[in-house]
C-alpha cells in the first residue's frame, strides 16, 4: 500500500522556484549582509538573520500588492532600501551597488542539494513547468545556472502575468497556458502544484481547487523562522489543505519513483 495518496495520474508539475528549488533563504541573508554587517550584535536581525528575512518579505509582499506590474529585481531593491531605512542604517553608509545588487539574487542563489536530481527524476514522469514571481531576466540566470541540468517544459512569471502570486490570475494564466502550450488540463486533474511557500501558492492553491504538494524545508519543524508561512496559524484558520507533504524535492521524486516502479510492477 502506497504511504501517500496516488501520484501516477498527473501529467504534470507545476513549482514556485524559489524557495522550492533555489535557496531563497540563505541568498538573501547573504545579500541583507550590507545591511546586518551595520547592526549591532545585540540586534535581533544580527542574532537571527531569518528575522531580517521575514521582514523584508513583509515589505516585498506589500510592493506586490501596491505595484504589482514592478518588475521583481526592482521590487527586490526598494524593499532592500526599506529594509535599511527601518533599521536607521544610512543609505550613505551602504555600498552603492547593494540595493541593486540584490535585484539579480534569484538569478545568482544556489539549487537546494536534492534540487537537480529530484527533477531529474520527475522529469521521466511528468512535463515540468515554472510559475514564479520573478522577473524573466532572473528565471533565465536561473535556468542557465543553477537549474541548466533540468529542461523545463514551460516557465511563466510574474513580469508575463502582470501581477504576483497569490494572486488567483497568475493561477489562471498557468492553466490556461497549461493546456494551450503543452496540452494539460486542469479541469481534467492533470496538473499537480509542488511548492514551498504557504502563503504564495497553498493557500491560492486550496481557494481555486488545485492539488498541491507542500515542499516543507523545515517549515512543519517547532520554531521554524524561515520563509513561507507559519504552518499552525494558517492550518488553524483553514486556509491551507495540501494532500502531501515532503520535506526536500528529493523525497518528492523518491516516493514518485517508488509508485510508478510499483505500478508497473502491477502491469497497471
Amino acid at each position: 500500500m502506497a504511504s501517500h495518496p496516488d501520484l501516477t495520474t498527473f501529467k504534470a508539475l507545476s513549482f514556485d522556484c524559489y524557495g522550492t528549488l533555489i535557496d531563497w533563504d540563505t541568498g538573501l541573508i547573504t545579500d541583507l549582509q550590507p545591511i546586518l554587517s551595520l547592526l549591532p550584535p545585540s540586534h535581533e536581525w544580527s542574532r537571527i538573520p531569518l528575522r531580517a528575512v521575514a521582514r523584508f518579505n513583509h515589505l516585498s509582499d506589500q510592493l506586490e500588492v501596491s505595484n504589482p506590474t514592478q518588475l521583481y529585481s526592482a521590487n527586490l531593491s526598494e524593499s532592500f532600501t526599506l529594509l535599511a531605512q527601518e533599521a536607521g542604517i544610512p543609505l550613505s553608509s551602504l555600498p552603492a551597488d547593494a540595493a541593486s545588487n540584490i535585484g539579480t539574487g534569484p538569478g545568482r542563489w544556489s539549487a537546494f542539494p536534492d534540487t537537480v536530481a529530484g527533477l531529474q527524476i520527475l522529469k521521466k514522469h511528468y512535463k515540468l513547468i515554472i510559475l514564479s514571481n520573478v522577473s524573466n531576466d532572473n528565471i533565465a540566470r536561473t535556468q542557465a545556472g543553477p537549474l541548466r541540468d533540468v529542461p523545463f517544459d514551460a516557465v511563466y512569471t510574474a513580469q508575463d502575468i502582470g501581477s504576483y502570486k497569490p494572486a488567483h490570475a497568475n493561477f489562471r494564466y498557468l492553466f490556461a497556458h497549461a493546456k494551450e502550450d503543452l496540452g494539460v488540463d486542469f479541469e481534467k486533474g492533470e496538473l499537480l502544484h509542488a511548492a514551498h511557500s504557504l502563503k504564495a501558492d497553498h493557500v491560492p492553491a486550496k481557494e481555486i481547487g488545485l492539488r498541491s504538494v507542500w515542499i516543507a524545508r523545515g517549515g512543519d519543524k517547532e520554531g521554524y523562522e524561515g520563509s513561507g508561512g507559519d504552518l499552525k496559524a494558517l492550518s488553524e484558520a483553514g486556509k491551507v489543505s495540501f494532500e502531501w507533504k515532503f520535506d526536500t524535492i528529493g523525497d518528492f521524486a523518491a516516493e514518485v519513483a517508488r509508485q510508478f516502479a510499483a505500478k508497473g510492477a502491477r502491469g497497471e
